[in-house]
């Protein structure tokens, strides 16, 4: 322990190194519940790639377990430390290096906050696309160790998309630059790809070269009430085959719409059973939400409301981006899940979720990117009370295995962590599972980077 700190303390800053209990413990987890943590040795916060590089070559020599951290907003134990370890927290790498208009790229530093990047290159009349919703505190480095997506999936894709090339320091302490910043390239395998969503196990990204789009006009913002989660899913599935690209489409089940309108008195329609919101950021959003309305009336939705303005579409979206802290006030902790399902399963997904619920005798609310079969299940329950937490527990289980039933995946954009390593095997296989391991060891041979984690 005193040859660690001593090691560290020789490449980096007095006030980098970390070492008073209090502080490191406040380092120890993600958002996310039921998911172990083991007390960190020391958290460091490097500003530069070379106190980074003197990080992991010191944890190579006296082989320490690193984990790696961005702002810890994540909701699957990916940054919980583990005993002994050195945490590597990134928040202090936080420059914006290059925009570049004409090439369309941004080049940042892991600390980055994803909304401080899409204000800056706003200033420049574009827009970096993927949004989570934490979007206020999560960092791009933290996005792109969990492929991260967010509301506007559904015409703009994933983190993944629009990463072009990364610098990553390996766990010997070795520079890697991966990808590129043209349009286009395929010269050799594609590593970048590799490192977005390994959850910091196969190496330290400390610079990120990302794609940007010009900007798109404001958006405007549908709501349309329905009877039915299969109504409402219906009405997706129009939506979708008759070839439209919303900017965003959003499902809230009734229990997610009660909880808003009681943290937050929005007004929402409690009659309804499933709330949908569609926007669009076309030259002309309204006539596309005008078509759009006629699919959900045909679909059986009782009411169809179109915003008239951008400020009344901000308006129904903070309902929409409020619901996990309305769903967390019911009963104090909740569970996320984020299985995804295929656009046609969305429905079977909702109230399979919602007879599980019946089942356990427990709240689930449930929120979907419903554009890309994206659910979010969110299990509340009082943590204090052993069989509540048991139950919630397994209805979490039935939940993913309900999920790869109907042929989807355990998880959609928030990774694997610790919650659902165990599960990951199930989905991929003993094959998949062998070559992932295969190249975990190429990466990491002596096993330090963020481990536990994943496998």
């Amino acid at each position: 322990m005193t040859d660690l700190i001593e090691r560290l303390r020789s490449g980096l800053p007095a006030e980098a190194v970390l070492t008073d209990p209090d502080v490191t413990d406040s380092y120890a987890r993600d958002m996310a519940s039921f998911c172990e943590a083991g007390a960190p040795a020391v958290v460091v916060l490097p500003r530069t790639v070379e106190q980074v590089q003197h990080v992991m070559r010191t944890a190579t020599a006296l082989r320490v377990p690193v984990v790696p951290q961005g702002a810890r907003t994540g909701l699957s134990g990916a940054a919980n430390a583990s005993d002994g370890c050195v945490v590597l927290s990134l928040v202090k790498m936080d420059r914006i290096l290059e925009i570049d208009a004409v090439d369309r790229i941004a080049i940042v530093e892991p600390g980055v906050v994803n909304a401080t990047l899409s204000r800056v290159v706003a200033e420049h009349g574009l827009c970096y696309p993927p949004d989570p919703s934490s979007w206020e505190q999560c960092t791009i480095g933290g996005n792109i160790g969990t492929a991260s997506g967010g509301l506007c999936c559904v015409k703009y894709g994933v983190t993944a998309e629009y990463v072009l090339g990364l610098d990553v320091v390996l766990a010997d302490g070795r520079l890697l630059s991966t990808g590129r910043r043209t349009a286009k390239g395929v010269a050799g395998y594609d590593l970048t790809r590799l490192f977005v969503g390994s959850e910091g196990s196969l190496g330290v990204v400390v610079r990120a070269i990302l794609a940007l789009k010009p900007a798109p006009p404001r958006q405007l913002v549908l709501a349309a009430e329905f009877p039915s989660t299969a109504a409402a899913c219906d009405a997706i599935c129009r939506i979708m085959e008759r070839g439209h690209v919303p900017s965003l489409l959003e499902l809230m089940d009734r229990t997610s719409v009660r909880a808003v309108n009681e943290l937050a008195g929005m007004g929402l329609p409690e009659t309804t059973e499933a709330l949908l919101m569609c926007a669009f950021d076309t030259p002309d959003p309204t006539s596309d939400l005008a078509a759009v309305g006629e699919l959900c009336r045909a679909a059986g939705a009782t009411e169809v409301v179109p915003a008239e303005d951008a400020a009344e579409s901000e308006l129904l979206l903070q309902a929409r981006r409020m619901t996990l802290t309305a769903l967390e006030a019911i009963k104090g902790v909740t569970m996320i899940d984020d299985v995804c399902v295929p656009r046609s399963k969305l429905a079977a997904m909702i109230d399979g979720t919602a007879e599980i619920a019946r089942r356990y005798d427990l709240t689930i609310g449930v929120v979907a990117h419903a554009g890309d079969g994206n659910t979010h299940p969110t299990v509340c329950f009082d943590a204090s009370d052993p069989e509540e937490s048991r139950r919630a527990r397994e209805s979490f289980d039935e939940i993913m295995a309900l999920g790869l039933e109907l042929g989807g995946t355990i998880t959609g954009e928030h990774g694997v962590g610790v919650l659902k390593k165990e599960w990951l095997a199930r989905e991929l296989g003993p094959v998949g599972i062998e070559l992932q391991r295969s190249i975990k060891q190429v990466f990491d041979p002596l096993g330090i980077l963020n481990p536990g984690k994943v496998f």
